[in-house]
């Protein structure tokens, strides 16, 4: 009797070292606080590495809904009565990312015009473009032979349709609002975690002192012109105090800096747009799904709502909304945004209203050979230009660089407070396996190794500029404004007789049906394309935002 009590007493004994050992590994091998690297501490309060470990995930930005990656089948279409045989299928893949929940409005791009007219006074020599330059064409929506003056005065700027989309802005302008809303939106973070002063952004931003995120994370210290009043040090700041860090600045390791704001690349939108992720009958996944809604045609065929118009879009010829009081669409131009339901993924008018602007130069091929996961044309690589203290170069009022765009209308590239950029170079490709250069708008399609005659490239020299190579292959007028101190400006427009297409590396890719458009254009997988420095009444655009970390919200993958 007593061994088996001795026996029981060791084995008890045993155990509790077991878990004794077991919980000191575990400390040991790190945690929240410890690195599983080096046994050091995280965040000790005396010095050493700062992290957020108690970071969860991205939270969805200002106007964003969150989109559950996935592959879909891209340029599926049901019809093809154009026969422009640019929407060949291929299988995608989407990774997860945030898109806006509707089109950009008037009203959030009135803020932007008054942030840069505040902060820009056109009125000053050095600033008097970059205002002018991000104002929305408002003529267009003139027509010879109709009266749209109301529209040409008022649409942009009248209270009654601050909630309409925005239009008549290019791609380029489209972009520029994107990075100004990524800085916006950052500012204001570290603002509300005491990064930075409160209401600094209002009452201390001037146009040598404007916050921008990737300047802010490369030099803080030079932040707001350098003033160390506006930019703080996490004194005080609720992450700080946790952590245990003092008198640092936020940085990536804090997980509070959001990704830019940005266009949404052409695959990304339409497998958004396609909204797959609402179905679960295998019928509609083969393809029975034409619209960003469930089923093959426009109207609601629900009973509390049938018969209603689930888009807003051209019905007929002289039918842009149906008959008054009865079918009607309730828009004849376009509507307040979120008029119609959205679709499975949250998005409101993915279909019809205006068509979008999407990030993608346009080519006829979707080369799914060359990449099928989250496909792109148009990265262009840049780096940050350096100065002679090693230091990235900040813009200055001075250096501000502006470019005379093919309808002679001028537009800012850069922003003081914002890093300066150049291209990358050969030697910073050099031997690199995943690119070999920085422009690549003509991979596999217009440069000189796809071009049609290629030997006689090679024997002409093989050394010109990208736009002749593209011309070798698609022909495009080259026409443009060049600066001239004496006239203002000299036009060149080329002969059309003897073009045969507009595509080259300036044209850009728009999605999805609009007001003027028949019912047609409303499947998602349809493309076009239109020059990117100009604009229509017809196109507008909505911003997305990459996701960092996991896929989706499931804590673990499927079994």
């Amino acid at each position: 009797m007593k061994v088996n009590k001795i026996t029981a007493l060791n084995m008890l004994l045993a155990v509790a070292v077991t878990l004794g050992l077991t919980s000191c590994s575990k400390k040991s091998s790190g945690g929240g606080n410890v690195s599983s690297a080096t046994g050091w501490k995280i965040n000790d309060k005396k010095g050493g590495f700062q992290h957020n470990s108690k970071y969860k995930k991205q939270e969805a930005a200002p106007g964003l809904v969150e989109v559950e990656g996935g592959t879909f089948t891209m340029g599926r279409v049901q019809d093809d009565v154009m026969h422009d045989w640019n929407n060949t299928p291929t299988q995608q893949h989407v990774q997860s990312f945030f898109m806006d929940e509707t089109e950009v409005t008037n009203v959030m791009y009135m803020e932007y015009l008054d942030w840069l007219k505040r902060v820009f006074p056109p009125e000053e020599e050095n600033y008097k473009n970059i205002y002018v330059g991000a104002l929305p064409d408002t003529l267009v929506w003139r027509n010879a032979l109709g009266y749209n003056e109301t529209m040409t005065n008022n649409y942009l700027r009248h209270p009654a349709f601050s909630y309409y989309p925005v239009v008549g802005v290019s791609w380029v302008q489209a972009v520029e609002f994107s990075k100004w809303r990524t800085d916006r939106v950052n500012e204001n973070v570290l603002e509300k975690e005491k990064y930075l002063k409160k209401d600094a952004k209002l009452t201390e931003t001037k146009a040598e002192s404007t916050f921008s995120t990737e300047a802010y994370l490369e030099s803080p210290n030079k932040t707001y012109g350098g003033n160390e009043e506006l930019v703080l040090k996490g004194k005080g700041n609720k992450l700080a105090s946790k952590e245990g860090a003092k008198n640092v600045y936020a940085q990536r390791t804090s997980g509070l800096i959001l990704p830019e704001y940005r266009l949404p690349t052409e695959a990304e939108w339409e497998y958004a747009a396609v909204a797959l992720v609402g179905n679960r009958e295998y019928n509609l996944y083969r393809g029975n799904k034409k619209y960003p809604w469930k089923g093959l045609y426009t109207r609601n065929g629900k009973r509390a709502k049938k018969g209603d118009q689930l888009a807003n879009f051209k019905q007929g010829k002289g039918d842009y909304g149906g008959i008054a009081g009865w079918s009607d669409d309730n828009a004849d131009i376009t509507a307040p945004v979120k008029s119609y339901q959205p679709n499975d993924f949250g998005l409101y008018d993915m279909a019809g209203n205006v068509a979008e602007w999407v990030a993608d130069v346009y080519r006829p091929i979707v080369d799914d050979e060359a990449n099928d996961f989250n496909y792109y044309r148009g990265n262009v690589y840049m780096k940050n230009k350096i100065g002679e203290d090693g230091r990235a170069l900040l813009v200055t009022p001075e250096t501000i660089v502006y470019d005379t765009l093919s309808n002679g209308r001028i537009q800012y590239r850069n922003l003081p407070g914002q890093i300066a950029q150049e291209p990358i170079t050969e030697d910073d490709a050099y031997l690199r396996q995943n690119y070999t250069r920085g422009d690549n708008r003509n991979f596999r399609d217009g440069d000189k190794q796809s071009v049609l005659d290629y030997m006689k490239f090679q024997s002409e020299g093989g050394n010109t500029t990208d736009d002749k190579i593209t011309e070798k292959m698609y022909n495009f007028p080259h026409n443009k404004v060049e600066a001239d101190t004496a006239t203002g400006g000299l036009r060149k427009i080329q002969d059309g007789k003897k073009r045969t297409t507009l595509i080259n590396d300036y044209v850009r890719v728009f999605k999805g049906g609009s007001w003027r458009d028949r019912a047609y254009w409303l499947d998602p997988a349809q493309r076009r394309y239109y020059p990117q420095d100009m604009a229509t009444d017809y196109i507008g655009f909505r911003c997305a935002m990459s996701k960092v970390g996991p896929k989706s919200k499931k804590k673990t993958a499927r079994n």
